[in-house]
Protein backbone atom coordinates (compact mmCIF):
# COMPACT_ATOMS: atom_id res chain seq x y z
CA UNK A 1 0.00 0.00 0.00
CA UNK A 2 1.34 3.43 -0.89
CA UNK A 3 2.31 5.43 1.85
CA UNK A 4 0.12 8.22 0.71
CA UNK A 5 -2.82 5.92 0.99
CA UNK A 6 -2.34 5.88 5.06
CA UNK A 7 -2.36 9.44 5.34
CA UNK A 8 -6.34 9.68 5.98
CA UNK A 9 -8.85 7.61 7.52
CA UNK A 10 -10.76 6.08 4.50
CA UNK A 11 -14.00 6.57 6.08
CA UNK A 12 -13.70 9.74 7.19
CA UNK A 13 -12.15 10.70 3.49
CA UNK A 14 -15.70 8.80 2.17
CA UNK A 15 -17.66 10.93 4.85
CA UNK A 16 -15.90 14.41 3.91
CA UNK A 17 -17.26 13.17 -0.04
CA UNK A 18 -20.95 12.76 0.62
CA UNK A 19 -21.10 15.20 3.49
CA UNK A 20 -19.72 18.08 0.62
CA UNK A 21 -22.28 16.67 -2.22
CA UNK A 22 -25.09 16.74 0.18
CA UNK A 23 -24.97 20.40 0.30
CA UNK A 24 -24.07 21.04 -3.25
CA UNK A 25 -27.87 21.32 -4.12
CA UNK A 26 -28.02 23.95 -1.24
CA UNK A 27 -27.23 26.69 -3.88
CA UNK A 28 -28.87 28.06 -7.31
CA UNK A 29 -28.88 25.76 -10.14
CA UNK A 30 -26.17 27.82 -11.78
CA UNK A 31 -24.13 27.35 -8.72
CA UNK A 32 -24.45 23.97 -8.44
CA UNK A 33 -23.69 23.26 -12.17
CA UNK A 34 -20.79 25.32 -11.78
CA UNK A 35 -19.51 23.53 -8.63
CA UNK A 36 -19.79 20.21 -10.84
CA UNK A 37 -16.53 20.98 -12.79
CA UNK A 38 -14.71 21.02 -9.36
CA UNK A 39 -15.62 17.27 -8.90
CA UNK A 40 -14.87 15.26 -12.33
CA UNK A 41 -14.16 11.97 -10.52
CA UNK A 42 -17.59 12.12 -8.31
CA UNK A 43 -19.45 14.26 -10.96
CA UNK A 44 -21.43 11.06 -12.93
CA UNK A 45 -22.73 9.90 -9.06
CA UNK A 46 -23.77 13.30 -7.63
CA UNK A 47 -25.37 13.67 -11.70
CA UNK A 48 -26.62 10.55 -11.51
CA UNK A 49 -28.45 10.46 -8.14
CA UNK A 50 -29.35 14.34 -7.47
CA UNK A 51 -30.84 14.15 -11.21
CA UNK A 52 -33.69 12.29 -9.66
CA UNK A 53 -34.98 14.69 -7.54
CA UNK A 54 -36.13 14.93 -3.72
CA UNK A 55 -35.13 10.75 -3.55
CA UNK A 56 -31.68 11.85 -4.33
CA UNK A 57 -31.11 14.41 -2.42
CA UNK A 58 -32.29 12.12 0.53
CA UNK A 59 -29.93 9.53 -0.35
CA UNK A 60 -27.02 11.67 -0.63
CA UNK A 61 -27.85 12.74 2.87
CA UNK A 62 -28.29 9.21 4.46
CA UNK A 63 -24.66 7.80 2.81
CA UNK A 64 -23.43 11.07 4.95
CA UNK A 65 -25.02 10.50 7.73
CA UNK A 66 -24.25 6.91 7.67
CA UNK A 67 -20.38 7.43 7.21
CA UNK A 68 -20.85 10.37 9.89
CA UNK A 69 -22.03 7.89 12.06
CA UNK A 70 -19.33 5.56 11.82
CA UNK A 71 -16.51 7.79 12.26
CA UNK A 72 -17.78 8.86 15.80
CA UNK A 73 -19.47 6.19 17.05
CA UNK A 74 -16.69 5.42 19.22
CA UNK A 75 -17.24 8.97 21.13
CA UNK A 76 -20.73 8.79 21.23
CA UNK A 77 -20.46 5.65 23.20
CA UNK A 78 -21.30 3.08 20.63
CA UNK A 79 -20.00 -0.16 19.66
CA UNK A 80 -19.50 -1.08 16.17
CA UNK A 81 -20.11 -4.52 14.31
CA UNK A 82 -18.73 -5.12 11.18
CA UNK A 83 -21.03 -6.78 9.49
CA UNK A 84 -22.61 -7.77 5.80
CA UNK A 85 -25.27 -6.65 3.43
CA UNK A 86 -27.46 -9.90 3.84
CA UNK A 87 -27.97 -8.95 7.26
CA UNK A 88 -30.47 -6.76 8.30
CA UNK A 89 -28.67 -3.82 10.64
CA UNK A 90 -32.88 -3.81 12.27
CA UNK A 91 -30.88 -5.52 15.64
CA UNK A 92 -27.86 -3.87 16.00
CA UNK A 93 -29.82 -0.31 15.68
CA UNK A 94 -32.16 -1.88 18.44
CA UNK A 95 -29.12 -2.55 20.78
CA UNK A 96 -27.01 0.65 19.97
CA UNK A 97 -24.45 -0.85 18.01
CA UNK A 98 -23.09 0.86 14.79
CA UNK A 99 -23.08 -1.91 11.92
CA UNK A 100 -20.62 -1.27 9.58
CA UNK A 101 -21.53 -2.82 6.35
CA UNK A 102 -18.33 -3.96 4.44
CA UNK A 103 -20.20 -4.40 0.68
CA UNK A 104 -21.65 -1.24 0.83
CA UNK A 105 -18.77 0.69 1.61
CA UNK A 106 -17.04 -1.12 -1.00
CA UNK A 107 -19.51 0.36 -3.17
CA UNK A 108 -19.33 3.95 -2.09
CA UNK A 109 -15.96 4.08 -2.53
CA UNK A 110 -15.84 1.99 -6.13
CA UNK A 111 -18.36 4.72 -7.68
CA UNK A 112 -16.60 7.93 -5.82
CA UNK A 113 -13.32 7.71 -6.29
CA UNK A 114 -11.46 7.34 -9.80
CA UNK A 115 -8.70 4.87 -8.30
CA UNK A 116 -11.97 2.64 -7.07
CA UNK A 117 -10.48 0.24 -4.13
CA UNK A 118 -7.71 -1.49 -5.68
CA UNK A 119 -5.36 -0.73 -3.06
CA UNK A 120 -7.52 -2.15 -0.06
CA UNK A 121 -8.24 -4.66 -2.42
CA UNK A 122 -4.66 -5.81 -3.14
CA UNK A 123 -3.84 -4.92 0.58
CA UNK A 124 -5.67 -8.15 1.38
CA UNK A 125 -3.77 -10.60 -0.14
CA UNK A 126 -0.54 -8.54 1.39
CA UNK A 127 -2.06 -9.57 4.35
CA UNK A 128 -2.83 -12.96 3.64
CA UNK A 129 -6.47 -13.34 2.17
CA UNK A 130 -7.34 -14.81 -1.31
CA UNK A 131 -7.02 -12.72 -4.28
CA UNK A 132 -10.10 -14.98 -5.77
CA UNK A 133 -12.47 -14.29 -3.14
CA UNK A 134 -15.07 -11.56 -3.36
CA UNK A 135 -14.00 -8.23 -4.02
CA UNK A 136 -17.34 -6.80 -2.44
CA UNK A 137 -15.78 -7.47 1.33
CA UNK A 138 -11.88 -7.22 0.57
CA UNK A 139 -12.69 -3.38 -0.97
CA UNK A 140 -13.23 -1.98 2.30
CA UNK A 141 -12.22 -4.71 4.61
CA UNK A 142 -8.06 -4.10 3.60
CA UNK A 143 -8.92 -0.79 5.06
CA UNK A 144 -9.30 -2.30 8.06
CA UNK A 145 -6.89 -4.89 8.38
CA UNK A 146 -4.65 -2.18 7.53
CA UNK A 147 -5.78 0.14 10.30
CA UNK A 148 -7.21 2.92 8.62
CA UNK A 149 -11.00 2.88 9.43
CA UNK A 150 -13.04 3.41 12.96
CA UNK A 151 -12.36 0.73 16.32
CA UNK A 152 -13.83 -2.39 15.57
CA UNK A 153 -15.49 -4.55 18.35
CA UNK A 154 -16.94 -7.14 17.16
CA UNK A 155 -18.06 -8.90 13.83
CA UNK A 156 -21.05 -10.49 12.47
CA UNK A 157 -22.18 -12.50 9.68
CA UNK A 158 -24.72 -14.67 8.34
CA UNK A 159 -23.82 -16.48 4.92
CA UNK A 160 -21.94 -19.43 5.80
CA UNK A 161 -22.77 -22.38 2.81
CA UNK A 162 -24.82 -19.54 1.15
CA UNK A 163 -21.38 -17.73 0.09
CA UNK A 164 -18.19 -19.15 0.82
CA UNK A 165 -16.11 -16.17 0.14
CA UNK A 166 -18.07 -13.75 2.11
CA UNK A 167 -18.38 -16.12 5.26
CA UNK A 168 -14.13 -16.61 4.88
CA UNK A 169 -13.93 -12.97 4.44
CA UNK A 170 -15.72 -12.04 7.91
CA UNK A 171 -13.58 -15.15 9.25
CA UNK A 172 -10.02 -14.15 8.33
CA UNK A 173 -10.76 -10.46 9.46
CA UNK A 174 -12.11 -11.90 13.04
CA UNK A 175 -8.71 -13.96 13.19
CA UNK A 176 -6.50 -11.14 11.75
CA UNK A 177 -7.97 -8.37 13.94
CA UNK A 178 -8.12 -10.50 16.98
CA UNK A 179 -12.17 -9.67 17.48
CA UNK A 180 -15.12 -11.36 18.57
CA UNK A 181 -16.82 -13.50 15.74
CA UNK A 182 -20.58 -14.70 15.54
CA UNK A 183 -21.65 -16.71 12.38
CA UNK A 184 -25.27 -17.37 11.86
CA UNK A 185 -26.02 -20.58 9.80
CA UNK A 186 -27.97 -20.91 6.69
CA UNK A 187 -29.45 -24.59 6.30
CA UNK A 188 -30.19 -25.68 2.80
CA UNK A 189 -33.89 -25.65 2.75
CA UNK A 190 -35.70 -22.27 3.01
CA UNK A 191 -39.39 -22.81 4.79
CA UNK A 192 -40.54 -25.83 7.08
CA UNK A 193 -40.40 -25.89 10.57
CA UNK A 194 -37.07 -27.60 11.40
CA UNK A 195 -35.65 -24.77 9.54
CA UNK A 196 -37.51 -22.35 11.16
CA UNK A 197 -36.75 -23.92 14.62
CA UNK A 198 -33.28 -23.47 13.42
CA UNK A 199 -32.93 -19.92 12.91
CA UNK A 200 -34.85 -19.55 15.81
CA UNK A 201 -32.20 -20.82 17.97
CA UNK A 202 -29.44 -19.22 15.78
CA UNK A 203 -30.57 -16.25 16.46
CA UNK A 204 -31.37 -16.55 20.32
CA UNK A 205 -27.64 -17.45 20.66
CA UNK A 206 -26.55 -13.83 18.31
CA UNK A 207 -28.55 -12.08 20.90
CA UNK A 208 -26.62 -14.07 23.28
CA UNK A 209 -23.64 -12.71 21.56
CA UNK A 210 -24.44 -9.18 21.09
CA UNK A 211 -25.61 -8.82 24.90
CA UNK A 212 -22.27 -10.24 25.84
CA UNK A 213 -20.32 -8.06 23.84
CA UNK A 214 -22.02 -4.70 24.14
CA UNK A 215 -22.81 -5.13 27.36
CA UNK A 216 -26.48 -4.20 27.25
CA UNK A 217 -29.48 -6.30 27.34
CA UNK A 218 -32.20 -6.63 24.39
CA UNK A 219 -34.53 -4.00 24.61
CA UNK A 220 -37.80 -5.54 23.50
CA UNK A 221 -39.45 -2.49 23.60
CA UNK A 222 -36.46 -0.67 20.79
CA UNK A 223 -36.88 -4.31 18.80
CA UNK A 224 -40.23 -3.61 18.38
CA UNK A 225 -40.50 -0.39 17.49
CA UNK A 226 -37.58 -0.86 14.85
CA UNK A 227 -39.55 -3.79 13.57
CA UNK A 228 -42.84 -1.64 12.81
CA UNK A 229 -41.08 0.69 11.15
CA UNK A 230 -39.54 -2.26 9.01
CA UNK A 231 -43.05 -3.35 8.28
CA UNK A 232 -43.45 0.55 7.17
CA UNK A 233 -40.16 0.26 4.87
CA UNK A 234 -41.97 -3.15 3.42
CA UNK A 235 -45.24 -1.61 2.58
CA UNK A 236 -43.17 1.43 0.59
CA UNK A 237 -41.03 -1.11 -1.29
CA UNK A 238 -44.36 -3.23 -2.22
CA UNK A 239 -46.01 -0.03 -3.66
CA UNK A 240 -42.77 0.62 -5.31
CA UNK A 241 -42.59 -2.49 -6.97
CA UNK A 242 -46.55 -2.25 -7.62
CA UNK A 243 -46.01 0.89 -9.57
CA UNK A 244 -43.06 -0.03 -11.67
CA UNK A 245 -45.22 -2.73 -13.22
CA UNK A 246 -46.38 0.47 -15.24
CA UNK A 247 -45.78 0.86 -18.85
CA UNK A 248 -43.68 3.10 -18.80
CA UNK A 249 -41.87 2.46 -15.77
CA UNK A 250 -42.48 5.89 -13.37
CA UNK A 251 -39.38 5.63 -11.70
CA UNK A 252 -35.63 6.64 -12.45
CA UNK A 253 -33.31 3.77 -13.29
CA UNK A 254 -31.63 5.00 -10.40
CA UNK A 255 -34.58 4.12 -8.07
CA UNK A 256 -33.28 0.66 -7.62
CA UNK A 257 -30.25 0.85 -6.47
CA UNK A 258 -31.37 3.75 -3.65
CA UNK A 259 -34.19 1.60 -1.95
CA UNK A 260 -31.61 -1.40 -1.56
CA UNK A 261 -28.63 0.28 -0.28
CA UNK A 262 -31.30 2.73 2.12
CA UNK A 263 -32.27 -0.96 3.82
CA UNK A 264 -28.99 -2.07 4.08
CA UNK A 265 -27.82 0.96 5.74
CA UNK A 266 -31.19 1.56 7.63
CA UNK A 267 -33.44 -0.61 7.90
CA UNK A 268 -35.63 0.29 10.82
CA UNK A 269 -34.74 3.36 10.98
CA UNK A 270 -36.37 6.79 10.14
CA UNK A 271 -33.77 7.61 7.66
CA UNK A 272 -34.71 4.46 5.51
CA UNK A 273 -38.44 5.78 5.55
CA UNK A 274 -37.92 8.96 5.03
CA UNK A 275 -36.41 8.04 1.69
CA UNK A 276 -38.53 5.44 0.69
CA UNK A 277 -41.35 7.92 1.33
CA UNK A 278 -39.56 10.85 -1.19
CA UNK A 279 -39.24 7.81 -4.26
CA UNK A 280 -42.44 6.79 -3.73
CA UNK A 281 -44.14 10.80 -3.73
CA UNK A 282 -41.70 11.15 -7.18
CA UNK A 283 -43.45 7.40 -8.38
CA UNK A 284 -46.89 8.36 -7.77
CA UNK A 285 -46.49 12.13 -9.22
CA UNK A 286 -44.91 10.43 -12.58
CA UNK A 287 -47.59 7.47 -12.48
CA UNK A 288 -50.63 9.95 -12.54
CA UNK A 289 -49.08 11.99 -14.80
CA UNK A 290 -48.03 8.92 -17.65
CA UNK A 291 -44.45 10.33 -17.27
CA UNK A 292 -41.67 7.33 -17.68
CA UNK A 293 -38.62 7.56 -15.12
CA UNK A 294 -36.08 7.41 -18.37
CA UNK A 295 -34.84 10.58 -18.29
CA UNK A 296 -35.07 11.02 -22.10
CA UNK A 297 -39.16 10.30 -21.83
CA UNK A 298 -38.80 7.16 -24.31
CA UNK A 299 -39.20 3.93 -22.29
CA UNK A 300 -37.36 1.57 -25.20
CA UNK A 301 -36.74 -1.63 -23.26
CA UNK A 302 -37.16 -3.34 -19.81
CA UNK A 303 -34.28 -5.10 -17.70
CA UNK A 304 -33.99 -7.29 -14.98
CA UNK A 305 -30.41 -7.87 -13.41
CA UNK A 306 -31.06 -11.14 -11.88
CA UNK A 307 -27.71 -10.77 -9.52
CA UNK A 308 -25.97 -7.43 -8.21
CA UNK A 309 -25.26 -4.63 -10.44
CA UNK A 310 -22.10 -3.04 -11.63
CA UNK A 311 -20.76 -0.46 -9.48
CA UNK A 312 -17.77 1.16 -11.80
CA UNK A 313 -16.78 4.64 -11.45
CA UNK A 314 -19.19 7.24 -11.49
CA UNK A 315 -22.72 4.72 -11.54
CA UNK A 316 -21.76 4.12 -15.13
CA UNK A 317 -24.38 1.44 -15.62
CA UNK A 318 -27.20 3.65 -14.51
CA UNK A 319 -26.13 6.29 -17.10
CA UNK A 320 -25.96 3.62 -19.67
CA UNK A 321 -29.01 2.36 -19.20
CA UNK A 322 -31.16 5.23 -18.88
CA UNK A 323 -29.30 6.81 -21.79
CA UNK A 324 -30.62 3.82 -23.85
CA UNK A 325 -34.15 4.31 -23.23
CA UNK A 326 -33.78 0.87 -20.97
CA UNK A 327 -36.09 0.68 -17.77
CA UNK A 328 -34.47 -0.92 -14.62
CA UNK A 329 -36.88 -3.59 -13.23
CA UNK A 330 -34.54 -4.29 -10.05
CA UNK A 331 -32.05 -7.13 -9.36
CA UNK A 332 -31.92 -9.72 -6.27
CA UNK A 333 -31.02 -6.83 -3.63
CA UNK A 334 -33.66 -4.90 -4.66
CA UNK A 335 -36.63 -7.26 -3.77
CA UNK A 336 -38.83 -7.37 -0.76
CA UNK A 337 -40.12 -11.19 0.57
CA UNK A 338 -42.26 -9.23 3.14
CA UNK A 339 -45.69 -11.54 2.85
CA UNK A 340 -47.12 -8.41 1.08
CA UNK A 341 -44.72 -7.80 -1.60
CA UNK A 342 -46.71 -7.82 -5.25
CA UNK A 343 -44.58 -10.72 -6.43
CA UNK A 344 -45.49 -13.05 -3.15
CA UNK A 345 -49.15 -12.07 -4.04
CA UNK A 346 -49.02 -13.23 -7.52
CA UNK A 347 -47.28 -16.28 -7.73
CA UNK A 348 -48.62 -17.34 -4.52
CA UNK A 349 -45.20 -17.93 -2.73
CA UNK A 350 -45.97 -16.76 0.64
CA UNK A 351 -44.64 -19.61 2.25
CA UNK A 352 -41.08 -18.44 1.29
CA UNK A 353 -41.93 -15.13 2.70
CA UNK A 354 -41.81 -13.55 5.90
CA UNK A 355 -44.14 -11.86 8.44
CA UNK A 356 -43.81 -9.52 11.16
CA UNK A 357 -44.83 -10.58 14.86
CA UNK A 358 -44.30 -8.11 17.31
CA UNK A 359 -46.64 -9.87 20.19
CA UNK A 360 -43.79 -11.05 22.41
CA UNK A 361 -40.19 -11.90 22.85
CA UNK A 362 -40.82 -15.21 21.01
CA UNK A 363 -42.34 -13.65 18.17
CA UNK A 364 -39.46 -10.72 17.89
CA UNK A 365 -36.76 -13.39 17.64
CA UNK A 366 -38.79 -15.51 14.70
CA UNK A 367 -39.06 -12.13 12.64
CA UNK A 368 -35.97 -10.91 13.35
CA UNK A 369 -34.73 -14.57 12.05
CA UNK A 370 -37.29 -14.92 9.10
CA UNK A 371 -36.39 -11.35 8.03
CA UNK A 372 -32.61 -12.31 8.48
CA UNK A 373 -32.99 -15.61 6.01
CA UNK A 374 -34.89 -14.15 3.48
CA UNK A 375 -31.65 -10.78 2.56
CA UNK A 376 -30.55 -11.25 -0.88
CA UNK A 377 -28.42 -14.03 -1.37
CA UNK A 378 -29.53 -16.16 1.90
CA UNK A 379 -33.27 -16.09 0.39
CA UNK A 380 -32.58 -17.57 -3.31
CA UNK A 381 -28.93 -19.06 -3.66
CA UNK A 382 -29.12 -21.20 -0.24
CA UNK A 383 -29.46 -24.01 -2.33
CA UNK A 384 -30.20 -25.83 -5.68
CA UNK A 385 -30.49 -23.18 -8.40
CA UNK A 386 -33.51 -24.85 -9.60
CA UNK A 387 -35.58 -26.00 -6.30
CA UNK A 388 -38.31 -24.39 -5.17
CA UNK A 389 -38.25 -20.89 -3.92
CA UNK A 390 -34.67 -20.28 -5.21
CA UNK A 391 -32.61 -18.70 -7.55
CA UNK A 392 -34.43 -19.81 -11.17
CA UNK A 393 -38.19 -19.75 -9.54
CA UNK A 394 -37.32 -15.78 -8.30
CA UNK A 395 -35.84 -14.61 -11.25
CA UNK A 396 -38.34 -16.31 -13.87
CA UNK A 397 -41.42 -14.76 -11.38
CA UNK A 398 -40.18 -11.22 -11.33
CA UNK A 399 -39.15 -10.92 -15.20
CA UNK A 400 -42.76 -12.63 -16.03
CA UNK A 401 -44.24 -9.75 -13.46
CA UNK A 402 -42.41 -7.01 -14.93
CA UNK A 403 -42.64 -8.26 -18.20
CA UNK A 404 -38.85 -7.38 -19.24
CA UNK A 405 -37.32 -8.04 -22.57
CA UNK A 406 -34.21 -9.10 -21.09
CA UNK A 407 -31.81 -10.97 -18.05
CA UNK A 408 -28.36 -9.62 -16.94
CA UNK A 409 -26.21 -11.74 -14.38
CA UNK A 410 -23.65 -9.56 -13.05
CA UNK A 411 -21.27 -10.37 -10.12
CA UNK A 412 -17.36 -10.97 -9.61
CA UNK A 413 -14.84 -13.52 -10.19
CA UNK A 414 -15.42 -14.57 -6.39
CA UNK A 415 -18.97 -15.84 -7.16
CA UNK A 416 -18.54 -19.27 -6.97
CA UNK A 417 -21.75 -20.11 -6.31
CA UNK A 418 -23.44 -18.55 -8.99
CA UNK A 419 -20.45 -19.19 -11.14
CA UNK A 420 -21.33 -22.88 -10.73
CA UNK A 421 -24.63 -22.28 -12.09
CA UNK A 422 -25.32 -19.49 -14.34
CA UNK A 423 -24.76 -21.07 -17.32
CA UNK A 424 -27.54 -23.72 -16.25
CA UNK A 425 -29.62 -20.32 -14.46
CA UNK A 426 -29.44 -18.56 -18.46
CA UNK A 427 -30.18 -21.90 -20.27
CA UNK A 428 -33.43 -22.16 -18.42
CA UNK A 429 -34.33 -18.37 -18.61
CA UNK A 430 -33.65 -18.36 -22.26
CA UNK A 431 -36.14 -21.53 -22.39
CA UNK A 432 -38.31 -19.43 -21.01
CA UNK A 433 -38.39 -16.55 -23.32
CA UNK A 434 -35.93 -14.32 -21.70
CA UNK A 435 -32.54 -13.27 -23.62
CA UNK A 436 -30.23 -13.86 -21.22
CA UNK A 437 -26.83 -11.29 -20.83
CA UNK A 438 -23.71 -13.28 -18.47
CA UNK A 439 -21.25 -10.39 -18.03
CA UNK A 440 -17.85 -11.50 -16.86
CA UNK A 441 -16.67 -8.07 -15.51
CA UNK A 442 -16.14 -7.38 -11.32
CA UNK A 443 -19.02 -5.25 -9.92
CA UNK A 444 -16.01 -3.89 -7.92
CA UNK A 445 -12.85 -4.07 -9.62
CA UNK A 446 -12.79 -2.48 -12.99
CA UNK A 447 -8.73 -4.23 -13.57
CA UNK A 448 -10.64 -7.48 -14.26
CA UNK A 449 -12.64 -5.72 -17.37
CA UNK A 450 -12.34 -2.31 -18.07
CA UNK A 451 -16.18 -0.61 -18.55
CA UNK A 452 -15.33 0.22 -21.94
CA UNK A 453 -14.99 -3.27 -22.87
CA UNK A 454 -18.20 -3.87 -20.31
CA UNK A 455 -20.36 -1.60 -22.07
CA UNK A 456 -19.31 -2.88 -25.64
CA UNK A 457 -19.96 -6.28 -24.82
CA UNK A 458 -23.78 -5.33 -23.06
CA UNK A 459 -24.42 -3.05 -26.27
CA UNK A 460 -23.13 -6.06 -28.86
CA UNK A 461 -25.98 -8.31 -26.92
CA UNK A 462 -28.78 -5.62 -27.17
CA UNK A 463 -27.69 -5.28 -30.97
CA UNK A 464 -27.14 -9.17 -32.16
CA UNK A 465 -30.57 -10.33 -29.95
CA UNK A 466 -32.31 -7.42 -32.58
CA UNK A 467 -33.29 -5.65 -28.82
CA UNK A 468 -32.67 -2.09 -30.39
Amino acid sequence: MRPETREYQFDWMLWSCFSAASKLNAGTPKEYRRMLEYIPSFRGVVETVLDAGEPGQRFIEICATYLDNVINAKSRGQKTAITTFCFSPAIFYAMDIMPICLEVISVMMTFTYKRGTTEFLDYCNEAGYTETSCSSQRGSIGAYLAGLGAEIDMIVTDTPGVCDTNANAFAFAAAYLDKPFFQLDMPPDLTGERSNEYHRADYTALISFLEQHSGKRLDLERLREKLIEVQKQDEMIAELEELARMVPNPLPVVYNFMVYASRFLFAGMPECTRTLESLLALARQNAAEGKSGISGGAERLRSYFCYIDHYVQNLKLWQMLDANGICYQGNILSRSWASNAPHVREFGTQEAAYTLDTANLDGLIDTMAMLNSRMPMIKSIRGPYDAPNMWLQDTLSLATMYNVDFIVYNGTPGCRNTWGMVKLLARDTEKAGFPTFIMYADAFDERVQSWETTRDRFMEFLNVRRLL
